[in-house]
């Protein structure tokens, strides 16, 4: 990475793009009933238009990623910002349900652009090495605070100026990124790892059995994010809670993952990342399993959306961190691109199939009984990973 700008810099900057990034995109939840009332479909357009924002957004970033890693991040991020804001002014405007999928494709776009995938290996080869797993873990917590703080902002304009005008504001808003990605901008050089080039990297990945089960195991982090972001306001206000008890829920994941995202990173540095995605995973099906065991009282959610929150986005670090084990920093961001494209498969599946199940069943129980089945899934694909470098690297070391 060039350096005009200190890795601090660099790094913060990094962070306020994920927290817009991520801010923006955890408030669709509070979109599903009146976008849903409004143009008189059911629940299962809007999830699919979200559902196809995953989908996009997870096809995408790969592409994304390898542009970023051969001619930098700021021209990438300048480019989704502009896709991500006219998305949002068309499905502001959406007048029927092809318009409303179509805006899905390109948020989607926009939003695999300024994530991640675009971010990660700016702030990775910025950082020193050894500060590098904070860095990662610093950039994450941006993503949380931003969600803490979006689903406020969102929910007082769709208050006081309807659902339709919100979304003009929060494509606004999204022009900030543009900015932000200058600091980011320049093309990356060669960190001194090797000189590895994109065919090779993909080569050495796809022949990596670490790498496979970091991707299969993503899966399951996407389809919980998705449940939960998309469906959980929904849910409550089916349980006769007022809509604002939906808003206080999401706010507080967002709130605790600001901590959860911090500490599964350091977790990450004291034990082996892998053991710390397992017992992450165990984690969330022990409180998926609770939610739906207890009966369903505003204490309880909010106890639930606590706990949950810190395990929230704390896979993000761990998962990125493992990339940089096994392969350094060279192609970061197209091979957690990679992973990350299994992680956005999961999250379609969870946004979509959550419409078509209640619209089926009129209820969310089979998705909580799924959500604990894949939580058990995911801790049994990462356990087995070994935590160490590519043969590639060992021989460089």
């Amino acid at each position: 990475m060039t350096r005009r700008f200190d890795w601090t810099l660099i790094v913060l900057a990094g962070a306020i793009i994920m927290a817009i990034n991520m801010g923006i995109r955890q408030t669709f939840g509070l979109y599903v009933v009146p976008v849903s009332q409004d143009l008189g479909l059911g629940r299962e357009v809007f999830s699919l238009s979200i559902a196809l924002v995953n989908l996009v957004w997870g096809a995408a970033s790969p592409f994304a990623g390898a542009v970023a890693d051969k001619y930098g991040s700021g021209k990438v991020i300048l480019s989704g910002s502009v896709l991500y804001a006219i998305g949002l002014v068309i499905m502001s405007a959406a007048p029927n349900e092809a318009t409303l999928i179509s805006s899905g494709v390109l948020i989607g776009l926009g939003i695999s652009a300024t994530g991640f995938s675009s971010v990660f290996g700016a702030v990775g080869r910025a950082a020193p090495p050894e500060k590098r797993q904070l860095a990662l873990s610093l950039t994450t917590v941006g993503s949380a605070v931003g969600q803490f703080l979006a689903l406020p902002y969102a929910h007082t304009l769709m208050d006081v100026h309807g659902w339709a005008f919100s979304l003009l504001v929060l494509a606004a808003t999204v022009g900030l990124m543009a900015l932000l990605g200058t600091i980011l901008s320049g093309k990356p050089v060669d960190t001194g790892e090797s000189k590895q080039s994109l065919s090779q990297a993909l080569r050495e990945a796809s022949g990596h059995l670490g790498f496979w089960l970091l991707t299969a195991g993503f899966f399951v982090c996407g389809f919980h994010i998705a449940v939960v972001a998309v469906h959980l306001p929904a849910f409550l206000s089916d349980q006769g809670f007022p809509a604002q008890l939906g808003v206080y829920a999401l706010m507080l994941i967002g709130l605790a993952n600001i901590a959860g995202s911090y500490l599964c990173g350091r977790a990450g540095e004291i034990i082996e990342k892998r053991l710390a995605l397992t017992l992450l995973y165990l984690s969330r099906a022990a409180i998926f399993a609770a939610f739906l065991a207890f009966p369903v009282t505003q204490t309880g959610v909010l106890v639930f959306s606590l706990a949950l929150g810190l395990l929230w986005l704390g896979t993000i670090p761990l998962t990125s961190g493992l990339i940089t084990v096994f392969f350094g920093t060279r192609w970061l961001s197209m091979l957690y691109g990679i992973v990350f494209l299994s992680h956005q498969m999961g999250s379609f599946l969870g946004a979509w199939l959550g419409g078509v199940i209640y619209d089926h069943y009129k209820s969310y129980d089979v998705m909580w009984w799924l959500c604990i089945g894949l939580g058990l899934v995911a801790a049994l694909l990462h356990f087995p990973i070994r935590e160490r470098p590519a043969t590639r690297l060992q021989a460089a070391q």
